[in-house]
């Protein structure tokens, strides 16, 4: 028994990258549908390699994020949202992207500048990980002026550079935000 090596549009690849799929199970018949219209095996990897390339995994770097919706949900927690994404990319791009709520009631075409840091609409507050942003610009500096110093703006903040590796959580739509919750950092604890 192997691990089975994907190719999508016929190039094969060496990484173990999850593809996404749905997954819908109808009474006692299963289906699986493939988001990506070609995938055909390339080739197998025996169990002594699979298991050593699982130990050590090479993984890109990479910003993970927390999104922090504005609303609570019915049993009264934050609705959070984790993603991951590459760094050096605009916030707000991200954000559009993974499909975060990023204009609120401004979504509309004509209500917001596009990124454009003319219309100030896309205000995000940084909880954590502002290590890991560019300096507020000019543009930012005279939208924000009288905000807490840990909010910005989505189209004008840039998330590290393509080899940021950290942690960065967001709340979206600081304005809104119609509850207080506090993030904590909680440490692994070591077992006897």
């Amino acid at each position: 028994m192997g691990t089975l090596q994907l190719s999508i549009h016929g190039l094969a690849t060496t990484s173990s990258v999850p593809r996404k799929f749905n997954f819908s199970s109808r009474s006692s018949t299963t289906h699986l549908r493939f988001s990506t219209p070609k995938i055909r095996a390339v080739s197998t990897v025996p169990d002594s390699e699979s298991t050593a390339k699982d130990k050590e995994p090479d993984e890109p770097p990479a910003v993970d994020f927390a999104f922090v919706h504005s609303v609570l949900l019915p049993d009264g927690t934050p609705d959070v949202h984790f993603r991951r994404a590459c760094g050096g990319q605009k916030l707000r791009d991200i954000m559009l992207d993974n499909n975060m709520e990023l204009y609120g009631p401004y979504g509309r075409t004509l209500l917001n500048c596009a990124g454009g840091g003319t219309c100030g609409t896309c205000r995000v507050e940084v909880v954590e990980g502002k290590e890991l942003l560019t300096p507020r610009t000019d543009k930012e500096k005279e939208h924000l002026k009288k905000k807490p110093k840990n909010w910005r703006l989505a189209c004008q903040t840039i998330v590290g550079k393509p080899d940021s590796k950290g942690l960065l959580v967001i709340q979206q739509l600081p304005e809104w935000k119609a509850h207080e919750w506090s993030y904590e950092k909680f440490l692994p604890t070591e077992e006897p």
